[in-house]
């Protein structure tokens, strides 16, 4: 008996526990455009850079980004860094051991990160790095405290610190882009890993909106004819 209040006790809380973590830190809005190709192919590009090398995403192939108007020539030269053929899966540089001995835990594929953390929350994540002398890589995040993974992007973004007393953040010494130019290469990258969660997106609404209009089709046709059918009985 104990044991099923604890467990619905458990149920009723978990709502309040998400809306209060939620407002701890207010997520900032991703602009996603899956149908701009050009962010997903430069958004591409820069997930095999800075992200490929310690995170996979297994249940993409790279082959899948002739769907983005990418070619075979274009996936070799930009996107393939290890010797795979365009046919194989998106598979990380690193090896399992070495990522536990480096970082203490495997970093996770990022096939479907966007459908389990949503694009606003990790719009956020990447912009929120700060230095912090008290954790192992001396980085930490403002959404994510005592994230493992170091900042990878801080040559780009340049280093933050976080404002005495408060959950601010100032820049302690510039990347090499402005702010505006980093937000816009997160967008892309927040735009590619979206993508990258649902690749067949696109197609199963286009798809969608033709059998609807099939239905429809059909509807109207299947009156007149029960219209015509009961005509010829009366």
């Amino acid at each position: 008996m104990r044991m099923i209040k604890f467990l619905l006790l458990a149920v009723l809380l978990v709502p309040y526990i998400a809306y209060s973590s939620s407002e701890e830190v207010k997520l900032d809005k991703a602009p996603i455009d899956k149908a701009d190709k050009e962010s997903l192919k430069r958004g591409a590009k820069s997930f095999v850079e800075y992200c490929l090398t310690c995170h996979g995403a297994n249940f993409m192939r790279y082959n899948r980004h002739q769907d983005i108007g990418m070619s075979d020539d274009d996936i070799r030269t930009n996107l393939i860094r290890t010797g795979q053929k365009t046919g194989d899966l998106m598979e990380a540089a690193m090896r399992k051991k070495e990522a536990e001995e480096w970082f203490g835990v495997v970093p996770p594929d990022l096939s479907v990160i966007a459908r389990a953390r949503g694009a606003d929350w990790l719009y956020t994540y990447l912009r929120t790095f700060y230095q912090d002398t008290s954790t192992y890589s001396g980085w930490n995040n403002l959404i994510f405290d005592k994230v493992a993974m170091p900042h990878v992007l801080h040559n780009l973004q340049g280093w933050q610190v976080l404002e005495s007393g408060t959950k601010n953040l100032v820049q302690a010494k510039p990347g090499l882009m402005t702010k505006e130019e980093y937000d816009s290469f997160v967008a892309d990258l927040v735009n590619y890993m979206v993508y990258l969660g649902e690749p067949h997106a696109h197609y199963r609404k286009e798809l969608g909106a033709i059998v609807l209009f099939f239905l429809f089709g059909m509807l109207g046709l299947t009156y007149l004819l029960k219209k015509e059918y009961w005509t010829d009985i009366h």
